[in-house]
């Protein structure tokens, strides 16, 4: 009557076993879980969203992760993200120093894009967002050292308006000029040409993601020259207000501005008559 207290242990101890292998199957599923969690949440600054890609957190709910943008990519550019990376497993991404956006006029990403991840309303590639160049390094810039580089600005598929080159005199010698390319958000593709092209051994311009590489201006921010420019006319009216001195250099003066250095009348509330306006004295 007593033979089966050895099974009964035997249940026992194999109950506990697969308790415990469960418990941490659990843990290491939530491990692996929170992982790609927080894998999820940050776009690196090297991996770069193909055209018509949305915000981050837009785009990875949106995607799912089939691959016809990698495939249909001409140019074999775009690539999805394995586990190992820091970028949504699954998800399309591209870099640009590596391989860059070849701009393709029909868009085959966007077509092929199955969900509206990839916006099917970009029609015109030089209209797309896929990130912002910066230069981030102006001490190794050849432009920068007063050498003549301008490979950025010259492979620049939007040339003299996503990067332009800005004259600016050379202090050192004291008789040469410097081209400094400059970006311009407006225009810019995120294409990656420029980093891709850049002759350094570390790229002194690279591409990043438009959230990480824009400032945002607040909205209590006025810029007067564009409320003028959208009223039409100054938002200030004309009320006599003294022009104070320019304080240019001997010699120069503001067209429209009080010169010091003249004999001309001084404009503003107070004349040279040593009067008021109206006649009142001073």
């Amino acid at each position: 009557m007593t033979a089966p207290a050895p099974v009964k242990a035997a249940a026992r101890r194999q109950f506990i076993l697969d308790t415990t292998k469960m418990a941490c199957g659990m843990g290491v599923l939530g491990l692996g879980l929170g992982v790609l969690n927080k894998q999820a949440k940050a776009l690196p600054a090297g991996a770069i969203r193909p055209p018509g890609a949305g915000t981050e957190e837009d785009f990875q709910s949106a995607c799912i992760r089939c691959g016809l943008c990698v495939r249909d990519c001409p140019y074999d550019i775009l690539a999805l993200a394995t586990p190992a990376q820091q970028v949504a497993t699954g998800t399309p991404f591209f870099v640009a120093r590596a391989k860059p956006c070849e701009m393709c006029e029909d868009i085959p990403c966007v077509k092929a894009c199955p969900t509206g991840a990839l916006d099917h309303s970009l029609t015109d590639i030089n209209q797309a967002k896929m990130g912002l160049a910066v230069l981030v390094d102006h001490e190794t810039c050849l432009n920068f050292l007063g050498l003549r580089c301008d490979v950025c600005y010259r492979v620049c598929p939007v040339i003299d308006k996503a990067i332009t080159l800005e004259v600016q005199h050379n202090a050192r010698t004291a008789k040469h000029a410097m081209f400094l390319p400059t970006v311009h958000s407006e225009h810019c593709t995120g294409c990656g040409k420029c980093e891709a092209s850049c002759v350094l051994e570390v790229a002194a311009i690279k591409i990043y993601p438009i959230a990480q590489a824009k400032g945002e201006l607040g909205a209590h921010y006025r810029l007067g020259w564009e409320e003028k420019r959208k009223a039409g006319q100054s938002l200030v009216e004309d009320r006599g207000l003294i022009d104070l001195p320019d304080r240019m250099p001997e010699g120069m003066s503001l067209p429209g501005h009080f010169d010091p250095g003249s004999s001309g009348k001084l404009p503003g509330r107070f004349e040279q008559s040593g009067q008021l306006p109206g006649g009142a004295p001073r």
